[in-house]
């Protein structure tokens, strides 16, 4: 069903998962300081899986990450009855120049209005840096009464775009009365130089998190982009990426941060995307972009958890329950030495594949 992974994965996975999240995305500045406090595990660990950026909120799977242009008002109605851990209204490549206005508009009151309970993370995709209109889009999607809880961040190149996109945030942020809130951070690299600079990208971006009211949790790569830069042919089993992915990788596992994968070329090719997907899992990508409704399944299930770690973590905690009721001490389980972070982990791997038969029924 899935590549192996060994046993030292299982033991990194702990933490990672928030026991209460929204599955609505939104987040009114009221009940951020709440989700907070219900959802912080605290963690130092990194995760090799699924990323491990939950110390100051609580975790957001982003197994698939699916485009929205915010243009298109019916796409965004269609969110409605989709079952995704992440949905991104778009207001960058997926709309034409003429349209931002409207993209934007119709994000601020899909924020307030747009019921999509299948959506766990409701994010906003905001223009580059370098466009000079992302602070055109934040100017209108913050007047939304529900702020977003992930803004995405393309095209980042160097430090100095994310001190400009804090900058700009912050600014944005003293027009509402809202000291708590602090974002969820994802931004993207999509060029040679910003694949060369990403070290001292994300090394920023952990450090601004500590001051500037967002939290940075992921890397995407933006594949296509990037061919184009290096001039490089996108071809169907990406051999011309896999340096560039693999960087990638270890850079944000390095920070312990979510790292999203390439779009797959030929959305109606669903063999080729679970090869491809299984593939990106195998490399320590925690998650797959989709451009495409119906690629979101087959994504998330091969960035799920395997049938041997579900088996694993439901044999320790039945072990630790009848342990715990018999009042002993220090117990063993399949020759480990077994205590509480380790029980959580085997916790929150249940929890993650409930989300998962949850969101499939939905």
């Amino acid at each position: 069903m899935f590549v192996n992974t060994s046993f030292s994965f299982i033991k990194r996975i702990a933490n990672i998962i928030g026991k209460n999240y929204n599955n609505s995305g939104l987040l009114p500045c009221q009940k951020w300081t709440n989700f907070c406090t219900s959802s912080c595990l605290n963690s130092s660990i990194g995760d090799e899986y699924l990323g491990s950026s939950s110390r100051q909120s609580g975790f957001t799977p982003r197994r698939a990450v699916l485009y929205v242009p915010a243009s298109e008002q019916n796409k965004l109605e269609k969110l409605k009855g989709l079952a995704v851990d992440c949905a991104v209204m778009d207001c960058e490549d997926g709309v034409s120049i003429n349209r931002k206005d409207v993209a934007r508009e119709n994000i601020r009151m899909a924020l307030d209005s747009l019921s999509a309970p299948g959506v766990t993370d409701l994010a906003v995709r905001i223009n580059a840096m370098d466009s000079g209109i992302a602070a055109d889009d934040l100017a209108v999607i913050y007047k939304a009464s529900n702020l977003p809880k992930t803004v995405m961040l393309p095209k980042v190149n160097s430090k100095g775009d994310l001190h400009l996109f804090s900058e700009m945030f912050v600014d944005i942020l003293k027009t509402r009365q809202c000291p708590d809130y602090k974002a969820k951070l994802v931004i993207f690299v999509e060029s040679a130089i910003g694949l060369l600079n990403l070290r001292d990208i994300l090394a920023e971006g952990i450090e601004l998190s500590k001051t500037v009211p967002f939290h940075l949790e992921g890397v995407v790569f933006g594949s296509d982009d990037f061919c184009a830069d290096i001039g490089a042919s996108r071809t169907e089993d990406a051999k011309e990426l896999l340096y560039a992915r693999q960087k990638v990788v270890l850079t944000a596992k390095a920070f312990e941060l979510q790292a999203v994968d390439l779009v797959h070329i030929n959305f109606r090719d669903l063999e080729s995307l679970e090869k491809q997907s299984l593939e990106g899992a195998g490399m320590g990508f925690t998650g797959k972009q989709v451009i495409h409704p119906s690629q979101v399944y087959i994504v998330q299930k091969a960035f799920s958890p395997s049938a041997d770690k579900v088996e694993w973590a439901q044999e320790l905690i039945k072990a630790f329950e009848d342990h715990e009721r018999l009042g002993k001490g220090a117990m063993t389980f399949r020759g480990s030495m077994i205590d509480m972070p380790l029980v959580l982990q085997a916790r929150n791997i249940l929890r993650l594949v409930n989300m998962s038969d949850d969101a499939t029924q939905r």
